[in-house]
C-alpha cells in the first residue's frame, strides 16, 4: 500500500515526528505502561512504548523502515538499546527484522489477521461474561469515563486520538478485573490489530464503533451477560468484516483466465 512504501526510505522519512511525540510516554495507551507512583520505563522500553503507540495510533505504517541510527538520534541512545527495543518488539510480532536489510513495522498475512480476530472473541467474550457477574458502580463509572473520552474524541475528529482510546476501551475492561496478564495480552492483541487495520482497513465508522462500546457498558451495568457476550462478538465481528480480508484477485490465473478466453469460436 502506498502510505507504507513511501517510508521505506527512513533516512529521509519524518519518522522523528511520531517518535519524539511518544516521549512523555502515556499510562493510557494500550502496551507497557507504569502504574501511578512506579518507577519509570528504562530507555529500552520507553523506545517500544513510543513505536507501539504510533502503531496504535496509525503514525507509522506497515512497511516502514526503521532506523536504528535515527530512532537512536531521536532518544539520545546507543544503537545497542535501539536495537534491544527493536528486537522485543520483534518478539511481540510488530516488527521483522530482515538480515541486511534492518528493521521494518511488520506487515501481518491475511491469515494472521483471522487468527488474530479469533482470539480476540475467545478471550474478550469469556471476559464480558465474567465482569458483567462481579462489575461495581465504580468499575461502570470508570468505562463511562472512558466513553466520555471517546466521544470527545471522536467530535472533535482526533483520529490518532480516537484511534487510541477505541482500541483502548478493551484494555480497561480487562483492568476492570483486576487481571493485569489479560490487560497485557490483549494491549499486545490490539497492537497486532492496529497494524492489521492499516493494511486492510476499508471505511469504517469510529461514531460506530463507539456506539458499540455504550451498548456494552449498558449491558455490564444491567449485569446481563448474555447480551454482554452478543455485543462484544458483534463488535469484533464488525471490525473484521470491515477489513478487505478477501482481496477480489487471488493469483495470476484467477486475474488473467477470463481474458485469455476467446469471445467466439475459434477459427
Amino acid at each position: 500500500m502506498s502510505d507504507a512504501t513511501a517510508d521505506t526510505a527512513s533516512e529521509t522519512s519524518p519518522l522523528a515526528a511520531p517518535l519524539a511525540a511518544d516521549h512523555s510516554g502515556s499510562d493510557d495507551l494500550p502496551g507497557p505502561a507504569g502504574g501511578a507512583g512506579g518507577a519509570r520505563p528504562n530507555m529500552t522500553q520507553r523506545i517500544v512504548d513510543a513505536i507501539t503507540h504510533a502503531i496504535v495510533e496509525r503514525r507509522l505504517m506497515p512497511g516502514t523502515k526503521l532506523a536504528e541510527q535515527q530512532i537512536a538520534d531521536i532518544f539520545k541512545v546507543s544503537r545497542t538499546l535501539v536495537r534491544q527495543a527493536l528486537n522485543q518488539l520483534s518478539r511481540d510480532r510488530l516488527v521483522t527484522l530482515e538480515p541486511a536489510r534492518g528493521a521494518f513495522v511488520a506487515q501481518p498475512s491475511v491469515e494472521e489477521a483471522r487468527q488474530v480476530f479469533q482470539v480476540r472473541q475467545m478471550l474478550e467474550g469469556a471476559m464480558v461474561r465474567e465482569l458483567a457477574a462481579s462489575i461495581t458502580p465504580p468499575q461502570v463509572a470508570v468505562l463511562r469515563s472512558h466513553l466520555r473520552d471517546e466521544e470527545a474524541a471522536v467530535q472533535r475528529t482526533d483520529v490518532p486520538g480516537r484511534t487510541r482510546l477505541l482500541a483502548d476501551f478493551h484494555v480497561v475492561l480487562a483492568r476492570q478485573l483486576g487481571n493485569e496478564v489479560l490487560a497485557q495480552l490483549l494491549a499486545d492483541l490490539l497492537s497486532r490489530s492496529s497494524l492489521i487495520s492499516l493494511m486492510y482497513q476499508s471505511s469504517h465508522s469510529a461514531e460506530h464503533s463507539r456506539a458499540e462500546h455504550v451498548a456494552l457498558v449498558d449491558a455490564l451495568e444491567r449485569h446481563d451477560a448474555d447480551v454482554a457476550l452478543r455485543l462484544m462478538t458483534e463488535h469484533i465481528g464488525n471490525v473484521e468484516r470491515n477489513l478487505r480480508l478477501n482481496p477480489r484477485v487471488r493469483d495470476l490465473a484467477a486475474a488473467l483466465g477470463a481474458l485469455a478466453e476467446p469471445e467466439g469460436p475459434s477459427e
